[in-house]
């Protein structure tokens, strides 16, 4: 998938919109990357022995990198200038190397904001083949095309 360059238009939103699908390729040092960049230092996320003794068959994917990842399928779809408002998830199933997570989603909901912001509610999970490594819902904020262009 490649990354919006331009923002979507509230007004050209419908729900039920299917989000562009995101796939994620997990490897053990996207895993580690994500600890260390979120200061995460616990061991389960760098170290497999450490993980193993833990009862866990690999090291595994933080909350935080999880995280981040939800944003980026949000703003992949939405574009530069979508504000991410409000992230709601439940973890699932443990994320390991080599087993890509693949991000879905649709629109559930649309409001018309005040002073040209306007909303969208989206709907989504990060599954890989497991199950559902994470699932939520976030609101987004998009500004209408007249406060874009009086802005630029």
């Amino acid at each position: 998938m490649t990354t919006s360059t331009t923002t979507l238009k509230w007004a050209d939103i419908n729900v039920g919109d299917v989000v562009t699908p995101l796939e994620i390729p997990v490897t053990t040092t996207l895993i580690v990357a994500g600890a260390i960049a979120s200061r995460d230092f616990m061991p389960v996320h760098h170290d497999r022995d450490f993980a193993n003794k833990q009862g866990s068959p690999n090291l595994f994917m933080n909350i935080l990198t999880t995280n981040g990842y939800c944003v980026r399928f949000l703003t992949d779809w939405a574009g530069p200038e979508a504000m991410v408002k409000n992230l709601s998830i439940r973890l699932g199933v443990p994320c390991f190397p080599d087993d890509p997570l693949r991000f879905t989603g649709s629109v559930t909901g649309k409001t018309e904001g005040k002073g040209g912001e306007n909303f969208v509610e989206v709907t989504f999970k990060g599954a890989n083949s497991l199950g559902d490594h994470v699932s939520g819902t976030a609101v987004l904020s998009l500004l209408d095309a007249a406060l874009q262009r009086n802005e630029a």
